[in-house]
């Protein structure tokens, strides 16, 4: 199978895209794991996300780090970004966000496994951190730690 059939039914890889104006309208795309059947990590890392308050529209900042063991499929990273970059003005919670972003990921690939950390920065005195997850850990896959220190702010 050639490249050009495996990827036909990508919309934004290699081409001029608008960042979504809600997470809803974002569309997410997939491409086939060509190491299906092998074990293995996937980190995705966003230092800068960003999203609003709800209540007072206030900009809210979070370190998000997603990890998933693929199965038949990888998230297209520009789809990621994009999809990722829609939260800019979208008002929601830190909770919501965090988890709605990791289920729309499993939604979509199918992983074996799957979690996100949202490491978010204190607004109002309080940092808030959010994880979810799908299941236990696999055994046989070397999943290291998301590296994040808790905030410590003038401890």
């Amino acid at each position: 199978m050639s490249n050009e059939t495996i990827y036909d039914g990508l919309t934004q890889l290699g081409g001029d895209s608008k960042l979504p104006d809600r997470p809803e309208d974002a569309v997410l795309e997939k491409v086939p794991n060509p190491q299906e059947g092998t074990g293995y990590l996937v980190r995705f890392t966003a230092p800068e996300f960003t999203s609003l308050c709800p209540i007072t529209g206030q900009p809210d900042f979070a370190h998000l780090m997603i990890d998933y063991v693929p199965e038949k499929w990888l998230v297209e990273s520009k789809s990621l970004k994009l999809f990722l970059g829609s939260f800019r003005n979208h008002g929601a919670f830190h909770e919501d966000c965090t988890v709605s972003i990791g289920k729309r990921l499993v939604e979509l690939l199918e992983p074996r496994w799957l979690r996100i950390g949202g490491y978010w920065y204190p607004r109002g005195g309080i940092p808030i951190d959010v994880f979810y997850q799908t299941g236990e850990q696999p055994r046989d896959v070397w999943i290291p730690d998301q590296g994040v220190p808790p905030y410590r702010g003038r401890g």
